[in-house]
């Protein structure tokens, strides 16, 4: 399979499962998710829904329990859209990745904000010298 046809197999997979999370499922347990990216098989039988969700562990794990109780109904939406002759079977996970870009910005900010605090206290000693 091409890598093109892939990469259009994930977008339209990743737009459909968006649109359907987003307007469509009523679960409860699914708030405050953005789907990040997919991850489609060679085969087109599998796809790697890659997601992030706001929250702590807790409502991350309910969040992942109610994509995966929702799975059919995803596969669903996908199959409507595309026209293969399978449809990908989903699976959910985290995606840690953007979890890591946030903290490294936060840190980034943090070392910004002691830099010039460090720089305002030097300039504060000399200007009382």
């Amino acid at each position: 399979m091409s890598s093109r046809r892939l990469a259009r197999m994930a977008q339209a997979i990743r737009e459909s499962v968006s649109s359907a999370i987003l307007s469509e499922l009523k679960d409860p347990r699914v708030q405050d998710v953005t789907v990040v990216g997919v991850d489609v098989a060679g085969d087109l039988r599998s796809a790697l829904v890659r997601v992030t969700v706001r929250g702590d562990a807790k409502s991350q794990s309910l969040t992942l329990h109610g994509l995966r109780s929702a799975r059919g109904f995803l596969q669903s939406r996908i199959g409507d859209r595309l026209k293969t002759r399978y449809t990908p079977v989903l699976e959910f996970a985290l995606d840690d990745e953007a979890r890591q870009h946030l903290e490294a910005a936060q840190l980034l900010k943090e070392i910004e904000q002691e830099r010039i605090l460090s720089v305002e206290t030097s300039e504060e000693s000399m200007d009382s010298d």
